[in-house]
C-alpha cells in the first residue's frame, strides 16, 4: 500500500435533499443498528463520481442508487469542492485503501415527490446494494452532530453553504 500521503482523493458528490418543511434527508447506514455505538451513523446521500461524468449528473444518479428519489428540483450547487481524510484504519481497508480521503462538490435538491418514492431498502428497484436501513428528515444544523467524526468538517461547510435555505 503507498504512504497515505502520496494517495489521491476520490471525486465525489454529496446530496442535501430538502423537503417543503427546509428539513434534510439523512439516512442510518446499513447495519448500524447492530453496532454497539450508532450515534454517527447518519449522513445525507453521497458517492463516487464515474469517469466522464459531470458531478451534477452524479449527485441526480447516486441519489437515485442510494435511496430510489427522482422527483428532484436543483436548488444550488455549494461554491467548492470540500475536503476530508480517512482515518487510517479506512485507507488500510477495502476498495477505498487507494484515496487518501475524498474531494466533493455539494449540490441542494428540493423534494418534490411523495415519500412513497422513497425507498432505501431495495433502492433503484432493487438494481443497487442497500446502503441505508432507515431515513428521517433532519434540521440541517443537526446533521454535523450524526456524522462520523472525520466527515464532521465537510458537514459543517455544508450546513454554512445552505443555511439559508434550511428550517
Amino acid at each position: 500500500m503507498a504512504k497515505k500521503d502520496n494517495l489521491p482523493y476520490r471525486d465525489c458528490v454529496g446530496i442535501c435533499l430538502f423537503n417543503h418543511e427546509n428539513k434534510v434527508w439523512i439516512g442510518n447506514r446499513y447495519g448500524a443498528s447492530k453496532l454497539e455505538n450508532s450515534n454517527y451513523s447518519w449522513q445525507m446521500p453521497q458517492g463516487g463520481i464515474d469517469k466522464g461524468e459531470e458531478p451534477l449528473q452524479a449527485a441526480i444518479r447516486e441519489l437515485y442508487e442510494e435511496t430510489s428519489i427522482k422527483s428532484v428540483s436543483l436548488i444550488r450547487e455549494a461554491p467548492d469542492w470540500l475536503y476530508y481524510d480517512f482515518p487510517d484504519h479506512v485507507v488500510k481497508a477495502g476498495k477505498i485503501g487507494k484515496f487518501k480521503g475524498q474531494r466533493q462538490r455539494w449540490f441542494a435538491f428540493r423534494f418534490e415527490g411523495d415519500e412513497s418514492e422513497i425507498d432505501v431498502i431495495n433502492p433503484a428497484k432493487g438494481k443497487h446494494p442497500q446502503e441505508f436501513e432507515g431515513w428521517r428528515w433532519e434540521s440541517l444544523s443537526k446533521t454535523p452532530d450524526l456524522i462520523v467524526p472525520f466527515k464532521r468538517d465537510v458537514y459543517l461547510d455544508v450546513v454554512k453553504a445552505f443555511a439559508d435555505l434550511a428550517a
